[in-house]
Formats: C-alpha cells, sequence, structure tokens
C-alpha cells in the first residue's frame, strides 16, 4: 500500500483481508468506504484465479500482484490524498 497526500483512514502497510465473500474484520487494519468500491470490483476476479496482467493491473514481471487506486484523485482537485493498494491472493 502506498498513501500519497492525506488518507484520514490508510497507513501504509495497512492490509484488507477478504476471504470469499467475506471481509475478515479480526485481519483487516482499516478499509475505507471509497477504496472499498475498487478493491469489490476486482476481489471476486482474482480470488478465482483471472489474471492481473490480463485485466491490466500489474506488469507481466510482477503478476504475484494487482494494484488498484482509490478513487479520490488528489490534488489538484482534492485536499485529500489517494491510496494504491498491492493486492495479492493468497492461497
Amino acid at each position: 500500500m502506498e498513501v500519497r497526500g492525506f488518507c484520514p483512514v490508510h497507513r501504509l502497510g495497512d492490509r484488507v483481508v477478504i476471504e470469499g465473500p467475506r471481509i475478515l474484520l479480526e485481519r483487516t487494519d482499516a478499509l475505507c468506504i471509497h477504496a472499498l468500491s475498487v478493491i469489490l470490483h476486482y476481489a471476486v476476479a482474482l480470488d478465482e484465479g483471472a489474471d492481473p496482467v490480463k485485466l491490466g493491473l500489474t506488469r507481466p514481471e510482477d503478476r504475484d500482484h494487482a494494484y488498484l487506486q482509490c478513487v479520490d484523485p488528489w490534488k489538484p482537485y482534492t485536499e485529500g490524498g489517494t491510496v494504491i493498494f498491492r493486492v495479492k491472493r493468497i492461497k
């Protein structure tokens, strides 16, 4: 996870753990409603084995991860920040 600017919810190193249809709250550090809208679009596909390279979410040399970005566009449009999530499927 990378935070650009100020995010009132997430910090570098935070984890969001999803198992099937459940967000494991006891293993999740923080979860922003804006980030959830992005993560949910891809969580099921990645969990089912979709190739993050084919989805356009990473480069071939880093196919173990997908990269997703918070919907807050940050400066110059907002005073908040944006978060880039590094997503990995754990088998």
